[in-house]
């Protein structure tokens, strides 16, 4: 997704302006989380956070900084422990790669889908991120899926013009339709 080989595929992504979103197809691991649909649970949020790792790492979007990527299940993890990834940078010289900058710096460039399913971990989201980078999301038709993801935006504590930004606004802008 991310090595060397790839660069031209970033480049020309970049180049012309288009969105990619990134969810999971199925954990790569599935033998190690087959009880309790953790292969969903966790896989697939732990997949998009890796990926998103990837893309910071490696130095995709240092890159190619006008990427437009969207990172399903409000990020994985990574948003939750994104001081970890910083702390990891400044400690230790074998995560730098090729970072000028701390790695929480790219990871804002992403945008984010709402699949959090509380209200308080979306608040969380748009405290982090802004709400400009977060989108509705609602993983359907998946049986994982947010079925009244309005109302999951709208029972968290955000301003007014951030719900309509997220409802709808940001995709409008993002996509210039």
């Amino acid at each position: 997704m991310s090595g060397p080989d790839l660069a031209p595929f970033w480049a020309r992504v970049e180049a012309l302006g288009v969105v990619v979103f990134i969810h999971p197809s199925g954990y790569p691991q599935p033998d190690r989380l087959t009880r309790f649909y953790f292969n969903n649970v966790i896989g697939n949020p732990l997949d998009t956070t890796v990926a998103m790792h990837h893309l910071i790492f490696d130095g995709v979007l240092e890159r190619c900084p006008n990427l437009k990527i969207i990172a399903a299940h409000g990020g994985g993890f990574l948003p939750a422990y994104s001081g970890r990834i910083d702390h990891a940078w400044g400690a230790r010289s074998d995560t730098h790669g090729n970072l000028p900058k701390p790695p929480s710096f790219y990871l804002k460039k992403f945008y984010l889908d709402t699949i959090v399913f509380t209200p308080p971990q979306l608040e969380a989201l748009v405290g982090l991120f802004g709400a400009k980078k977060i989108l509705l999301g609602t993983d359907y038709p998946y049986d994982m899926a947010d079925y009244d993801p309005i109302e999951h935006i709208m029972t968290a504590k955000l301003a007014a013009d951030d719900r309509a930004a997220i409802c709808g606004g940001n995709a409008r802008d993002l996509f210039a339709f």
